[in-house]
């Protein structure tokens, strides 16, 4: 998939396989794993498999997925951010997550807003969810400053934690 979008600090891109060795550190984060969830990725093989399976086939199958986040300055990887197609949801998903070191520099929400401008502009997607669990206070600050709003709990299948759902149009007929 091609796909470069920037920002005043940042380029976004999709992800491909060699970039394995970046997810399967984010994926084992403590912030990741709590707000998130273990998806056992423990090694490069399994991070591979994981971009190939999951990343990249929704790259083919929706138009859309998650992409890295890199630094202009120093070129450094600081996490994810993009659009997901989740089972349970009827919207597509705005989800981020960063590298603790890049957390609370603004960062989510740079990158937050450039994918909603992509999800609208380029993707022509008339809205966007958002979800994340009630505590989480730094997702919700994000989600709220890209314009979403509070709409409801929520479970998903397969999952037996309450989600606080997101939401936002992204065109006028959406409302």
């Amino acid at each position: 998939m091609q796909l470069n979008i920037e920002t005043e600090r940042l380029r976004i891109r999709a992800l491909t396989v060699i970039d394995a060795g970046f997810m399967m550190q984010l994926m084992n984060t403590p912030t990741w794993i709590k707000n998130i969830g273990n998806r056992n990725v423990n090694d490069k093989t399994t991070a591979s498999n994981y971009i190939a399976n999951n990343i990249i086939n929704s790259y083919n199958i929706n138009g859309f997925g998650l992409f890295l986040v890199i630094l202009k300055k120093d070129n450094q990887s600081a996490g994810i951010c993009g659009i997901v197609k989740r089972e349970g949801l009827v919207t597509p998903d705005l989800g981020f997550a960063l590298m603790p070191n890049y957390e609370g520099k603004g960062i989510a929400t740079e990158a937050s807003k450039a994918v909603v401008q992509y999800a609208k502009e380029s993707l022509q997607l008339s809205a966007l969810a958002g979800i994340t669990k009630p505590e989480n206070i730094a997702s919700i600050r994000v989600l709220e400053k890209v314009g979403m709003e509070f709409k409801e709990m929520i479970q998903l299948p397969k999952d037996p934690n309450l989600f606080s759902l997101y939401t936002m149009a992204l065109h006028k007929e959406a409302l």
